[in-house]
């Protein structure tokens, strides 16, 4: 695939859905090319603040992937993203973005986002009560024309079907 000028990549999901992990991976994979934007690191770690409709977190991000973008580095959003409070955001990222352009949602039921959780070096941060209110079944943002990977798709065949798609080197482990 040739494409021309920079990406934007989107991956949302639920906590504990793979989503950061893939994202890492991609990242890893293309260093130097590749801006990570984490939900998680800039509104619960650079703001401390709550993710609610009118978060700071909602234009940072934004702010953040522009900048990367008109500086010619390829841009991979990650995070929750709820599409009640970033809806808005990940549509007119879209629609300001004149090259490619995919987003992906890791559709994976409760129960195996709290088994995965458990294995993660944060685990003790949070449990199955906040995992439960956070979830949001098949959360798609309405515009987006968001892929659906489902839980039955591996970290590895996850991060080689947005890798090739997008046209950048797949993770070592996934070659």
């Amino acid at each position: 695939m040739s494409v021309v000028g920079p990406r934007l990549v989107v991956i949302r999901g639920n906590s504990g859905s793979g989503k950061s992990c893939v994202a890492a991976d991609l990242q890893t994979a293309n260093k130097g090319r590749i801006a990570r934007i984490g939900q998680d690191a800039i509104r619960r770690d650079l703001l401390k603040t709550n993710d609610r409709p009118g978060t700071l977190a909602v234009d940072l991000i934004g702010d953040t992937a522009r900048w990367c973008l008109a500086r010619g580095l390829d841009v991979v959003i990650e995070g929750i993203l709820n599409s009640s409070v970033y809806g808005d955001l990940l549509r007119g990222l879209r629609a300001d973005h004149s090259g490619y352009f995919a987003a992906y949602y890791l559709d994976v039921p409760f129960e195996e986002t709290v088994r995965r959780h458990m294995t993660k070096p944060n685990r003790d941060e949070f449990g199955e009560a906040e995992m439960r209110e956070w979830y949001r079944p098949l959360d798609l943002v309405t515009g987006l024309d968001e892929s659906v990977i489902d839980a039955t798709s591996s970290r590895a065949c996850t991060g080689t079907t947005i890798a090739r798609v997008a046209g950048w080197k797949r993770p070592p482990s996934q070659r």
